[in-house]
C-alpha cells in the first residue's frame, strides 16, 4: 500500500457536495488536507457571505485554529465529491516536529496566504472598478488557478463570486469580463473563469493604471 493510501486509510474522509467542514466562529481542533475535489472558503462581511478562495487538491486549511487556539475565522464548504485527510492538533504537531519538509511547506504556505491577503486588500482599496476586477482575477489565477494544457489558467470562481470578492455589483463585473472576453484575455466557462493569457491580463491592468495616472491624452 502506498503512503498516500496508508494516510487516507488512517485519517481520510470522503465528503459530499454541500457538506460544511467547519463554520466561522466555531472552536477548532482539526485541520484538513485536500486530496481530491474542491472546498470553498467563505467569510461573513457586513452580513454578506464573501468567497475568500476555492481550494483544490494539495491545499491544506483549518490549521490556524490549531496554531493560535482561536475560533474559526471562515467557513469551509465542500463544492464537489471530495476526499480530505482530517488531522487533530496532536497529530499535526507531531508531523511538523518530526518532519522538516512538512514544517517548511507549512511556513511557505502561510507566507503565500499572507501575500494573497495583502493583495486582496490592495484590490479592495482600488478606486477603478475595471482595475479591481482585473487585479482580483489576476490574484485568483496566481494563487488558485489551475494551468491547462493549452497554456491558459482555469480559475475556479464564477463571475458572481468574483464580483463578491472584489466588492462590486454583478452588472459592473460582468461588463468588465465581457470586455476581457472580446479582447481574448479571459472568458467565463461554466462555473469558472479561464484566463487565456495571464501576461496580457497584467499588461491590460498596467495600461489602465497609466491611463488613470496620465489621463486619456
Amino acid at each position: 500500500m502506498e503512503r498516500s493510501d496508508q494516510l487516507f486509510a488512517r485519517f481520510g474522509r470522503t465528503c459530499a457536495p454541500g457538506e460544511v467542514l467547519f463554520r466561522e466562529g466555531e472552536p477548532g481542533d482539526l485541520m484538513f488536507v485536500l486530496q481530491s475535489g474542491s472546498v470553498r472558503i467563505t467569510k461573513t462581511v457586513k452580513g454578506e457571505e464573501k468567497t475568500l478562495a476555492v481550494l483544490g487538491p494539495g491545499e491544506f486549511f483549518g490549521e490556524m485554529a490549531i496554531l493560535n487556539d482561536k475560533p474559526r475565522t471562515a467557513t469551509a464548504t465542500v463544492e464537489e465529491p471530495t476526499k480530505v485527510l482530517v488531522l487533530g492538533a496532536r497529530t499535526f504537531e507531531q508531523m511538523v516536529v518530526s518532519n522538516a519538509e512538512i514544517a517548511v511547506r507549512l511556513i511557505k504556505r502561510l507566507a503565500r496566504r499572507l501575500d494573497s491577503a495583502n493583495e486582496l486588500i490592495e484590490v479592495l482599496m482600488h478606486r477603478d472598478p475595471k482595475a479591481r476586477v482585473i487585479l482580483g482575477l489576476s490574484r485568483e489565477a496566481q494563487y488558485n488557478g489551475r494551468p491547462q494544457p493549452d497554456g491558459s489558467v482555469r480559475v475556479p470562481l464564477g463571475v458572481a463570486e468574483l464580483a463578491e470578492q472584489v466588492g462590486l455589483d454583478l452588472p459592473k463585473t460582468q461588463e468588465v469580463v465581457k470586455r476581457l472576453t472580446r479582447l481574448g484575455i479571459a472568458r467565463p466557462e461554466g462555473d469558472a473563469l479561464v484566463v487565456t493569457d495571464v501576461a496580457r491580463l497584467e499588461e491590460f491592468y498596467e495600461f489602465l493604471e497609466m491611463r488613470e495616472r496620465f489621463g486619456d491624452a
